[in-house]
């Protein structure tokens, strides 16, 4: 009995020294951390396998619906098929990524009910849920651009300022490298070998983005080597400030340039001028001279 009151006589007398709160803090911070460590790396596990699971069964449905919508013409693993002459029935798919696949499935592009020299927008075949999972399969064949997010096409966290800033060099990037092929307002044109650039007014921002990633058929792709995630969100701000903006020329017709314009002025307008003088010129009185007699 002597002995454990002397034993605890110790223990209190170290209790009270200087170093002893400091070693209990520091004891017991090490035992929370770990007791964190432990709870935290176990919720994270459990996440990061219930996130695969998830993506595991969205490449599963997609790769369903693949076999039967696509394999036809690009083959059963996105390999891509050539006819008997070399040419691709339908090219592969791998590196197209989810992007790829959400413009062209999304704007009703594909499938084609047959291949053809373009192939032209339609009423989307596939809900947006069957969508992602065939991009989740097609990403899964090889590394491609990703779907954006609505952060990466949107100027609405701008300020007034910064958005017309926005506007300005985007009107600037699209005249530059689009108006060859789009015309200056967007409204399209024609193309060698029978092609066309489709009317870019009034698309889903999400899909101008897409295209500009993916590059679909005759276009050319703009990674973000050649134009910054930045730049692309400023063209899309332009092209939607023409679909905002007063036209205060009058009649457009399509916007497809001065050749059109000319065209018109030509035959409807100088042509009217025309078919109306000749008119006055026949209905007009005319003089009767009679013969002198001798």
């Amino acid at each position: 009995m002597r002995f454990l009151n002397r034993s605890a006589g110790r223990l209190s007398r170290h209790r009270r020294g200087r170093l002893a709160g400091a070693v209990v803090l520091l004891l017991g911070l090490v035992a929370a951390g770990s007791l964190y460590s432990l709870v935290s790396t176990g919720a994270t596990s459990s996440a990061s396998a219930s996130s695969t699971s998830s993506n595991d069964e969205l490449v599963s449905e997609g790769r369903k619906l693949f076999l039967v919508s696509c394999s036809s013409c690009h083959g059963t693993n996105g390999e891509g098929i050539e006819t008997l002459n070399g040419d691709q029935y339908g090219p592969s798919l791998a590196g197209v990524g989810a992007a790829a696949v959400d413009f062209q499935v999304g704007t009703g592009r594909m499938p084609m009910a047959q291949p053809g020299q373009q192939a032209e927008a339609k009423p989307a075949a596939f809900t947006q849920d069957e969508i992602d999972a065939l991009g989740a399969y097609i990403a899964s064949l090889a590394p491609g651009p990703a779907v954006p997010d609505e952060s990466d096409y949107s100027i609405a966290d701008l300020t007034e300022e910064e958005q017309q800033e926005a506007i300005v060099r985007g009107g600037q990037i699209f005249l530059t490298n689009c108006t060859a092929c789009h015309n200056f307002e967007g409204s399209g044109g024609a193309m060698p070998r029978g092609g066309h650039a489709p009317q870019i007014r009034g698309v889903e921002a999400k899909y101008i983005y897409e295209a500009l990633l993916t590059g679909p058929q005759q276009m050319p792709s703009f990674s973000d080597g050649n134009l910054t995630p930045e730049e692309k969100r400023d063209v899309i701000a332009y092209l939607d400030s023409l679909d905002t903006n007063t036209g205060y020329g009058g009649f457009g017709m399509g916007g497809f340039g001065p050749v059109a314009e000319g065209l018109f002025a030509w035959v409807v307008g100088i042509g009217s001028m025309v078919g109306f003088a000749v008119w006055i010129a026949a209905h007009s009185t005319r003089s009767k001279r009679k013969k002198a007699t001798a």
